[in-house]
């Protein structure tokens, strides 16, 4: 996820909490209320599900380290083996 869509994801997800705030104060009855109830509750979910979405994108990012580090790893010993072959002779 790029920077600039992660600070408009989690910028949306706050302004839905501050507009949930903002219709507790300005508008009265029912209707108030639950735009109140419906915009806090859509912007702490959001900000819920985006932050287990950072884990997860975190989680993937380290084992695609991980398997990029094991194949070097793989790639500088089969050289390795194939330095030794090269340098012995063989036997006849």
């Amino acid at each position: 996820m790029a920077p600039r869509s992660r600070i408009l994801a989690f910028g949306t997800a706050a302004a839905l909490v501050l507009a949930g705030g903002a219709c507790a104060a300005l508008v009265s009855g029912i209707v108030g209320e639950v735009l109140t109830l419906v915009l806090i509750s859509g912007g702490l979910a959001a900000g819920l599900l985006l932050i287990f979405l950072e884990i997860g994108l975190e989680e993937e990012r380290d084992l695609e380290r991980e398997q990029a580090s094991r194949r070097e790893r793989e790639r500088r010993l089969l050289l390795a083996r194939r330095r030794l072959r090269l340098r012995r002779p063989r036997r006849q």
